[in-house]
């Protein structure tokens, strides 16, 4: 009788990370901001159909990179979630912290299990508060832990390099055209160190604005407005379609494509 295959726990956790990391470095980064007004959510995504960035609740968003099939279902799962909650008890006890532990617990039971692969996928969850002090910013990467995150974040393929670029020139009280050229800037820069230009046409961009009177405060940003935030900002990206609104809801749109 031959001797079964052994495999540690160690490696065999070592080797499932391994795995989902490099399906979340091919996918194009996510970069999340604090601004005076709220939260920017950038990201490169030329497909207008397919959202990397989505509405949760009232206060919330979602932006992820990896596989779209994978994080999509968890998005309707936060969807459905953060619904059922706020009808049962009230709108303000959906938060960000609590759909972040959801996630976490869903990530976290699939990575362990040895019945089916790692998801290959990053979330960042965040909430706009009163004040920019108040503001929740939560990354959770493929294994389920949560980290929490101020000022700025980025996820996907570059997502070290372009942290690193963040948080040496990130400051508080931004403008939001200028957390855009700064997001635009640290997109648009390569492994190598070189530049690519990024036009209005290859980026989804969203926001949380304290400043709006209704209880939604998620709305993307497209079309001329894009554009102009983008001269004003100075970063090199142009040519938005310009019959497009200046600003849009969404209650909860699909989000990335696989691997993209």
């Amino acid at each position: 009788m031959s001797t079964p295959f052994y495999v540690s726990p160690q490696q065999a956790m070592a080797d499932r990370a391994e795995y989902a990391r490099k399906g979340i470095a091919r996918g194009r980064s996510v970069v999340v901001l604090q601004y005076a007004d709220g939260i920017v959510f950038v990201a490169e995504n030329p497909s207008r159909a397919l959202h990397k960035v989505s509405e949760i609740y009232d206060r919330i968003a979602f932006a992820a990179v990896g596989k779209y099939n994978e994080f999509e279902n968890l998005r309707i799962g936060g969807v459905r979630y953060a619904d059922l909650r706020g009808y049962t008890y009230a709108r303000t006890d959906v938060t960000a912290r609590g759909l972040a532990n959801v996630y976490a617990q869903t990530l976290g039971t699939i990575f362990s299990s040895a019945a089916e692969k790692p998801y290959e996928v990053e979330l960042i969850v965040a909430e706009v508060g009163e004040g920019p002090e108040d503001d929740q910013i939560y990354r959770l990467p493929h294994d389920g832990s949560i980290v929490d995150e101020h000022g700025s974040v980025a996820v996907g393929g570059n997502s070290d390099q372009i942290s690193s670029y963040l948080d040496q020139r990130h400051r508080d009280g931004m403008t939001l055209g200028e957390a855009l050229k700064l997001a635009v800037e640290s997109l648009s820069r390569d492994n190598n160190g070189t530049e690519r230009t990024l036009t209005a046409d290859q980026l989804e961009v969203a926001v949380l604005d304290r400043t709006r009177p209704q209880q939604r405060k998620f709305k993307r940003i497209l079309g001329r407005r894009l554009s102009r935030l983008l001269e004003e900002g100075g970063a090199s990206a142009t040519g938005a379609g310009e019959g497009a609104g200046e600003g849009e809801e969404e209650s909860s749109g699909p989000a990335d494509t696989s691997g993209k």
